[in-house]
């Protein structure tokens, strides 16, 4: 029997994405550009992936100050660096086995990194107490939700296990929960609402699901991956409300919690929420909530550190989690470093804090400008509608593509959208991605660009987009 035979199904049903098709696309430009191939373009602009520093954000100096000491222990005898930093990076080196970064952790991670993340957590819910040993540092925040989807799905039950997910989406997550063999379960997010999530739409998800699989879980992300849309305390409680009727796992992605825009709009944590509206619901809804050194302004995509949170969880069921994660030892030692300095940053007085400050200020000033900028001139072009970005990395424009644009897309076997981006990509240089990977009401077509990037990098894009939008409309007219 070959291997293909014996492929696992699951791994079969995972969706085949054209991101694969534009990314090697790019990658193709990419070299004829420095082969001196003539474009009208120098470089391509990648937007196309929610990674800070490939689009131009800058590393904190603070944070790569303390790993590099951390990497290379010299430098903390040398009074090269601030004072602070040889003094968090002696510290944190003091934590790991074996004084050194090379070494294996807990499982759950380093235990006194892992106490930090619980202060945190604290300080950001007002007091509502946080537990170290329900707290889990993951290789990425990804990592940990398909761990604990892998707990609640059962994939040899009839029906199988299913998972409600928003639509539009982040398209890896829904990939993971097919490959653990979990039916995933659209509800479709209010476009003209700006993203919202509505309520009645998790229960016309949950009738139709019916016949089809058994819903275990909801999964939720706030901010909004990739309409960026924020949720109000209200709108949280109706939805702790519906999982707690409709006896459901909630699962909450909260990477993006530190960036919000939105004049009216406020991250507050489910867990908080939670806490807030009392027995019985703060005493029996089972939440898992995660986080990333990946996203907000650490933006350390290529360290892998995240964590999760259990809320609620049985303790027998907490046994099999600790089992799960242990199968890969830890997460890598940088990642979880990554973590503390991101929770537990520089304070007022200390050495690092004045440039600190300066930088982070620096990318929230232009994160604010690229959001205003990016919704005023989308708007204006023909053929591109865009609703208000309150939060997270991305905007999400919807495009009303000709019928003729639309028809050429199938005769090359493609989206409309991917047709779109590949379209972009080739003519503008500029890497987006499709919205059929995240999902959308059918009939409708839209792109992902990244948001959280520097300004001049977002103002050349959006110089370039004008420019092909307008021949685009003119093309296919």
């Amino acid at each position: 029997m070959s291997l293909q035979q014996e492929i696992n199904p699951n791994v079969r049903n995972m969706k085949n994405l054209g991101y694969a098709i534009l990314a090697s696309r790019a990658s193709q430009i990419k070299e004829e550009l420095r082969q001196g191939a003539r474009k009208p373009y120098k470089e391509v602009i990648d937007v196309s992936f929610g990674d800070p520093h490939s689009a131009g954000v800058k590393p904190l100096s603070f944070v790569r100050q303390v790993l590099a000491a951390c990497i290379y222990p010299q430098l903390v005898n040398r009074d090269t660096l601030p004072v602070d930093v040889r003094q968090r990076a002696q510290k944190l080196l003091g934590r790991c086995a074996g004084g050194g970064v090379g070494t294996y952790t807990n499982t759950a991670g380093i235990p006194e990194i892992v106490q930090g993340i619980s202060e945190f957590i604290t300080r950001r819910d007002g007091g509502t107490p946080s537990y170290p040993e329900n707290i889990y540092i993951s290789a990425g925040s990804q990592w940990a939700l398909s761990n604990i989807v892998s707990v609640l799905v059962n994939s040899q039950g009839s029906p199988r296990s299913g998972v409600l997910t928003p639509v539009p989406g982040y398209f890896l997550t829904n990939m993971a929960m097919t490959g653990l063999g979990a039916a995933v379960v659209p509800y479709y997010l209010s476009e003209e609402q700006g993203w919202e999530l509505q309520v009645e739409k998790l229960h016309q998800a949950l009738e139709s699901a019916k016949g089809v699989c058994d819903p275990v879980a909801l999964y939720v992300i706030n901010p909004g991956n990739p309409g960026g849309h924020v949720q109000s305390r209200k709108s949280m409680q109706e939805v702790i409300q519906f999982v707690s009727e409709k006896r459901l796992f909630l699962l909450a992605d909260e990477v993006y919690q530190d960036c919000v825009y939105g004049e009216k709009s406020e991250f507050v944590s489910y867990k908080r929420v939670l806490a807030e509206m009392g027995p019985p619901l703060s005493d029996t809804v089972e939440l898992a909530s995660f986080h990333s050194a990946s996203k907000g302004f650490t933006g350390e995509c290529g360290l892998r550190g995240g964590y999760v949170e259990l809320v609620n969880l049985d303790p027998d069921v907490l046994k099999y989690i600790y089992k799960l994660f242990s199968k890969d030892s830890c997460a890598p030692v940088l990642g979880q470093i990554a973590l503390d300095l991101m929770l537990n940053p520089p304070q007022p007085g200390d050495p690092s804090y004045p440039l600190y400050e300066v930088e982070t200020q620096n990318i929230r000033t232009t994160l604010m400008h690229n959001v205003k900028r990016a919704f005023e001139v989308l708007n204006s072009l023909p053929g591109i509608s865009c609703q208000p970005v309150d939060g997270g990395a991305f905007i999400f424009p919807r495009l009303h593509l000709p019928p003729k644009a639309i028809q050429k897309a199938k005769e090359v076997g493609m989206q409309p959208d991917t047709f779109y981006c590949m379209r972009l990509l080739e003519d503008a240089g500029v890497f987006t991605t499709p919205g059929c990977h995240y999902g959308q009401e059918e009939g409708t077509y839209h792109i992902r660009c990244v948001i959280m990037s520097s300004m001049e990098n977002m103002e050349e894009l959006l110089r370039r987009l004008t420019h092909f939008q307008t021949q685009f409309m003119k093309d296919f007219a």
